[in-house]
């Protein structure tokens, strides 16, 4: 299957550990976990060809004290388009639509604004740094590669009510450029299992209206575990550090944005012909340690991808 390793199946388990160093913001610029490796599979450069991936995601928190509380949702739509080359090179293309629900709370009075829009497409490259030679049936047992690219400001960052900007979390996109690198590996167990592990850091710019979101350090780390023919399992834990936003240009901290995230993610993968792979996972909050009065909720993901 070309999802994953030639000749290794889909696996069981990844176990995400997004974090390194400070800052991050812990709203929803960013998420927990590595979305190469959730929509694409861990070798992704094993084999030349195209590969298409279409996701669905629910992210939920509140920030803020119960008289005086945010809490935002927002439902994430992103397809990918990936393409291989030479077994070395991976150029993605991610492009989301998100739709946010913010409830303001002051007193007993609740204010729902609701918007939608283009978020901020990512282009970005993979390159395959090393990897071991081939051994029997099990292809390149270890491998490890470099990713860098930027998140692009041209998500919808301008949405008002009555002539009013609204508040910088009901946007779609962050209205910033943002550069991000990393590394990633795999090392393959057996036929039927194997690890993969990734680290990365994201430095976000202002955008038009002065605020930056706090930097963001990610690092995973995946176990993979084939169940049958056509059905693979996930186990991810995801760690996030972030740092506090600057809500201005004059660098004035939200003290309520930031901190750190500890999540399991349970996945399921299921292979259905003709190159489609359908996927399913959910994470879930372990240990939170977020600056100021933050709460983040489970993270819901459903998802296709297409190898061709």
């Amino acid at each position: 299957m070309r999802f994953l390793h030639r000749g290794v199946p889909l696996a069981a388990a990844a176990f995400a550990l997004a974090g390194l160093a400070p800052p991050a913001d812990a709203c929803s610029i960013c998420r927990c976990g590595d979305p190469t490796f959730n929509a694409l599979g861990k070798d992704v450069v094993a084999a030349a060809g195209w590969r298409f991936a279409l996701d669905w995601e629910r992210f939920s928190k509140t920030q803020g004290a119960s008289d005086q509380q945010d809490s935002v949702v927002e439902r994430r739509y992103t397809g990918v388009l990936a393409y291989t080359f030479a077994d070395r090179l991976l150029l993605v293309a991610r492009i989301p639509y998100s739709k946010h629900s913010l409830d303001e709370t002051a007193g007993d009075a609740v204010e729902r604004t609701e918007t939608s829009g283009l978020a901020d497409p990512e282009l970005y490259a993979q390159v395959r740094l090393w990897s071991s030679p081939f051994a029997g049936d099990l292809g390149r047992r270890a491998s490890i590669s470099a990713t860098f690219g930027v998140k692009t400001d041209w998500g919808v960052n301008d949405a008002s009510r009555d002539g009013e900007r609204l508040d910088e979390h009901a946007q779609p996109g962050t209205g910033s450029t943002d550069a991000f690198f990393g590394f990633s590996g795999y090392y393959l167990i057996d036929r039927k299992s194997s690890f993969f592990a990734s680290v990365q850091a994201r430095l976000p710019g202002s955008n038009d209206f002065g605020y930056r979101y706090g930097r963001i350090y990610l690092a995973n780390l995946a176990y993979e575990r084939k169940l049958a023919t056509k059905l693979d399992s996930v186990l991810e834990l995801n760690y996030r550090h972030a740092g506090r936003d600057e809500i201005d240009a004059t660098g004035v901290l939200d003290g309520d944005t930031g901190g750190s995230m500890v999540y399991l993610t349970p996945r399921l993968l299921v292979e259905v012909g003709g190159g489609v792979v359908l996927r399913g996972a959910v994470q879930i909050p372990l240990v939170e340690n977020l600056n100021g009065v933050q709460d983040e909720k489970a993270v819901y993901n459903l998802g296709v991808t297409y190898s061709f």
